[in-house]
């Protein structure tokens, strides 16, 4: 058992009672809490009464599906989120890493493989916020936060879902490197994707939007390579 991630709790989100009878019987093997909801309204509740390290959130739910969910729990939480979709739910997976979340796993699946898509996640995050010397970042006119997720520009705050928000900061603390997309997968979502690197482009098409160009910096597209935060 790895003692560094003793006592994590996770809020597992899905109507599939007899998968949910399975988490609690491995989770507690690595040391987890684990506390079930059967649906998204009340998944929202608990996050709002609790604190969880991870969240793992099924796609396919009634009433309120796991996209629904996950766009409302980021309105309120900045909790890493795993999304667990169908085989095939290409949309579905794209949509939800496009809104937050950190990371996807498509049913069916060995459990041992949500054990480690979590203990990867929770490893970069504690990574995140130890690294105390480039939490905030500034360059030129533009304020970068990990520690609160802010994103300033010209001193007015910008709006960016976490995951936006952890993508820019990875750039401004590496500027002048070039990143294919497949490593800025494995830094910034921890792990890959099955070859699919359009969420990056998604990513950094957003992030462009919201922040244009700065007085001594920008993003640029390194043609057949990939993405670097150029600065003067």
């Amino acid at each position: 058992m790895d003692n560094s991630l003793n006592k994590i709790k996770v809020l597992v989100v899905d109507d599939d009672e007899k998968l949910c009878q399975l988490y609690p019987l491995y989770f507690k093997k690595e040391g987890f809490d684990t506390i079930i909801c059967h649906n998204g309204n009340n998944a929202l509740q608990k996050i709002k009464d609790d604190v969880f390290n991870i969240v793992l959130l099924d796609v396919m739910m009634p009433d309120l599906d796991g996209i629904e969910t996950l766009q409302r729990l980021r309105q309120i939480s900045q909790v890493p989120v795993i999304m667990v979709t169908a085989k095939g739910e290409k949309a579905d997976i794209i949509g939800g890493l496009e809104l937050g979340a950190d990371d996807y796993i498509t049913k069916p699946f060995e459990m041992q493989e949500v054990i480690s898509r979590i203990k990867a996640i929770l490893r970069r995050s504690q990574s995140i916020a130890t690294d105390s010397n480039v939490n905030d970042i500034s360059i030129g006119n533009l304020f970068v936060s990990i520690n609160n997720y802010t994103v300033k520009k010209d001193g007015q705050r910008i709006e960016m879902p976490p995951k936006e928000i952890e993508l820019l900061h990875h750039f401004v603390t590496h500027p002048m490197f070039v990143f294919s997309r497949e490593k800025l997968l494995e830094k910034v979502w921890a792990v890959g994707y099955d070859g699919d690197t359009r969420t990056v482009d998604v990513h950094i098409k957003r992030i462009r939007e919201k922040l244009g160009q700065g007085e001594n910096w920008r993003f640029v597209t390194v043609w057949g390579k990939g993405y670097k935060f150029e600065v003067d």
